[in-house]
């Protein structure tokens, strides 16, 4: 990917995509639907599960994703817990428990931290709801990451869980300035850190904006959390990462069962069971559900080429309407 996409195109097509003209044209697209496939395991539990026990099959570990954010209404978010509760008795069915190779993955703002009134106390509370059906089952739970508006407030989050869950992880995103910081103190913790470079279009005060820079500073965050004492998960498709990541285990002594790689669902599958083959610890984070939009968008944004074409055709689809 480009420095100049990085820094001009992919912002503006993350800003776009939450109009809600561009939205609802997307979303009826049959192109839509096409793409969605290769990112999205489906909208359902049962198309969830088929895709948990195919790459269970295949030697990879799972974290898996109800799809959601940013509700601001505590119906959907009690609808939330109740899709992972659901979703937790049924993955735990499909191995023994307590490997490590079954995770859920949650959004603090699908469980209620956007609402204005109590949000932060809801969102914990359903959170904490979560944590207690995973543990009961052997699965691992990771808070994931979300803008630079929420970090905060989700640090502190994870933080009170992690007293009685410590096994718990959360997401750290490279491209944020903090998040060096924040780095050294979950590595100092042990705890398990998802680090990734970063989804959402954010402001330069906050995150770097080129390429280069947001490279740099993956791996510096990744040198600290391979010599700390937590679990670095490291999410990342990018060749020079992953042969990073390996470089930093056998420099730090790390064993292959202290650290793994996450990819995503539908991308670079290829690589995820070679990796898988030659020993290392993989997982693969298969988002499902309903919500795919905003989930959708971020893909997009990473993936020109996907991009470009998903573009021209909603442009077509668009150009058709405006005539008709």
């Amino acid at each position: 990917m480009s420095t100049a996409f990085d820094s001009i195109l992919r912002p503006v097509i993350l800003r776009a995509a939450a109009a809600d003209h561009i939205k609802n044209t997307a979303t009826r697209l049959p192109v839509t639907a096409r793409v969605v496939d290769r990112f999205v395991a489906g909208e359902t539990q049962d198309d969830v599960l088929s895709a948990v026990a195919a790459s269970l099959a295949g030697g990879l570990s799972v974290s898996v994703d109800h799809l959601g954010e940013a509700t601001v209404d505590e119906a959907d978010a009690a609808a939330t817990v109740r899709a992972y509760l659901s979703v937790l008795e049924s993955m735990s069915g499909l191995e023994a428990s307590g490997s490590g190779r079954l995770e859920v993955s949650l959004k603090l703002t699908a469980l209620g931290q956007s609402l204005p009134r109590h949000g932060r106390k809801m969102a914990t509370e359903n959170a904490r709801t979560i944590c207690a059906a995973a543990h009961s089952r052997g699965v691992l739970v990771t808070i994931d990451a979300e803008d630079h508006s929420t970090v905060s407030e989700r640090l502190d989050i994870v933080r009170e869980l992690r007293r009685d869950f410590d096994d718990l992880g959360t997401v750290l995103q490279a491209y944020l300035r903090r998040t060096e910081d924040d780095c050294r103190e979950f590595a100092a913790s042990g705890a398990r850190i998802r680090l990734c470079k970063g989804a959402y279009a954010e402001p330069p005060s906050v995150a770097f904006d080129t390429h280069a820079q947001v490279d740099d500073s993956y791996l510096r965050c990744l040198r600290i959390l391979m010599h700390g004492n937590g679990h670095p998960m490291v999410a990342s498709h990018d060749p020079t990462m992953i042969e990073a990541a390996q470089a930093l285990a056998h420099e730090s002594g790390r064993s292959p069962e202290s650290w793994e790689h996450q990819m995503l669902f539908g991308i670079r599958s290829d690589e995820q069971r070679r990796l898988a083959d030659a020993g290392a610890q993989v997982r693969v984070y298969i988002p499902y559900g309903s919500q795919w939009y905003g989930y959708f968008v971020r893909r997009l944004a990473e993936r020109p080429a996907n991009l470009l074409f998903f573009l021209r055709a909603l442009a077509e689809r668009q150009g058709k309407q405006q005539h008709a």
